[in-house]
């Protein structure tokens, strides 16, 4: 399953190098990083890699969101994965993306995603989040 895993990270990362990609910095009890790849308007799966763990206890996720509002200044989503290593399981995650700046690539993202699976959690976090331009 982890071989696989790796298999979808390596895709996203090369279908994210040509083309907008976002990368974030989720902190809770279960931090992760996060990059995604917005496939239309609507359409953002999202490959999430935890944070401050030995590499032998990496946790991985891969999340397909759904856009469900957005604004110039706000984007709100949610969304259905799956978790392998720590708490793995279903992951369904609702969040909401803010840009508050003039220059709308750094925002603050806010999510809580229900981890349904062996023992079931729910997690919230917040953080930062970064878009690089489509040029």
């Amino acid at each position: 399953m982890r071989n696989h895993l790796l298999i979808a990270c390596f895709a996203l990362f090369s279908i994210a190098a040509y083309s907008q990609t976002t990368v974030a910095f989720h902190q809770s009890n279960l931090p992760f990083v996060g990059v995604n790849h917005q496939f239309g308007e609507k359409f953002i799966p999202e490959l999430r890699i935890g944070t401050d763990q030995y590499f032998e206890d990496l946790s991985a996720e891969i999340a397909a969101n759904y856009m469900l509002k957005r604004t110039d200044r706000y984007e709100f989503y949610a969304g259905v994965g799956g978790r392998v290593g720590n708490f793995s399981g279903v992951v369904v995650p609702v969040g909401l993306n803010i840009y508050p700046f003039e220059q709308k690539d750094f925002g603050f993202q806010m999510e809580a995603a229900g981890i349904v699976g062996e023992s079931s959690i729910l997690r919230g976090s917040f953080g930062i989040r970064y878009r690089f331009s489509k040029d």
